[in-house]
């Protein structure tokens, strides 16, 4: 903890914001989780850039964090510093057919303001509940559409903490990945390209996409969305619902009886509950279906 008078003194010089010791729990949607040494709210990419030039010269560990939709926090936090790209780093700026959204940006409000700039592609993607940077990180997708379909470049920061940009084509977009998965490459902004349409046809598109997730999904319960990637040849909750095993529960987590791609914390589950239920389903369906089923969100550790 030695570093935390000279990253708070790095911190009022950039004008972000740090909170020392910070629950976590609050910061992502499955609501639990221990704190972090520092919560840092970047306020933008050069910010971004020196703060992490700083923490990887110094062997600081550290995270990034944006929602929090796709993420699991150990019960006992994170030993190191959590970037947030967030709320202080969220302008949208659209120019003709163009998005440019910064990280923070959440994806649902670049929907939005796409529909009232009459831009469609962006329908199938409201109501996912992440910010921009992290529905690119991990090419996030809805209903047959997916970021890789409307992303054209991105401005990232690289391995040695200098700003970048880099092309939709170089950014080996897939199911579920992206250049950045797994890597050091921190996203700072990210540039889409749409098409005119009819702002109330887009409207009404975007509202059948949300009614459609309130339906089907467990949205009245804090979760992190599908727990598990879609395995080649099926659907991970068609595997669990024919295990059986809707229901099943762990502590405080519990396989949605609503959607059985989704588990859910009802209202006191720790990280240990859901991981130990993970384990469970997973060795369940393999056992049932030889299907191995792989954790969706990532482990902050």
């Amino acid at each position: 903890m030695s570093y935390m008078n000279e990253l708070t003194s790095l911190c009022e010089r950039l004008g972000c914001r740090i909170i020392p010791e910070c629950s976590l729990r609050e910061y992502i949607t499955f609501r639990f989780g221990g704190p972090c040494r520092a919560l840092v709210s970047i306020n933008s990419a050069e910010s971004a850039s020196e703060l992490l030039k700083y923490l990887r010269s110094n062997n600081i560990k550290y995270g990034i964090l944006g929602r929090g939709s796709n993420v699991i926090v150990p019960d006992e936090g994170f030993d190191g510093v959590i970037l947030l790209f967030g709320g202080d780093f969220a302008s949208i700026e659209i120019n003709g057919n163009t998005i440019k959204c910064q990280a923070g940006a959440l994806l649902a409000s670049a929907c939005v303001n796409a529909q009232q700039n009459s831009l469609t592609g962006m329908e199938n993607l409201f109501g996912i509940p992440g910010t921009v940077g992290g529905a690119l990180y991990m090419n996030a997708g809805a209903y047959g559409s997916e970021m890789a379909d409307i992303v054209v470049s991105a401005e990232y920061i690289d391995e040695n903490g200098d700003i970048q940009e880099i092309s939709a084509k170089d950014m080996e977009l897939s199911y579920r990945h992206s250049i950045f998965s797994g890597s050091e490459k921190v996203i700072t902004s990210v540039t889409m390209e749409l098409s005119k349409g009819d702002s109330a046809e887009i409207r009404s598109a975007m509202n059948e996409c949300m009614k459609k997730r309130s339906d089907k999904q467990p949205l009245d319960h804090p979760s992190a969305g599908s727990i598990f990637k879609r395995p080649q040849g099926s659907y991970a909750s068609l595997l669990v619902e024919q295990c059986g095993l809707k229901g099943m529960s762990c502590g405080g987590a519990i396989v949605s009886e609503k959607h059985s791609g989704f588990i859910v914390n009802k209202g006191y589950a720790t990280c240990s509950d859901v991981l130990e239920l993970c384990e469970k389903v997973k060795e369940i369906v393999q056992e049932k279906t030889g299907y191995v089923l792989e954790l969706e969100p990532v482990i902050l550790k």
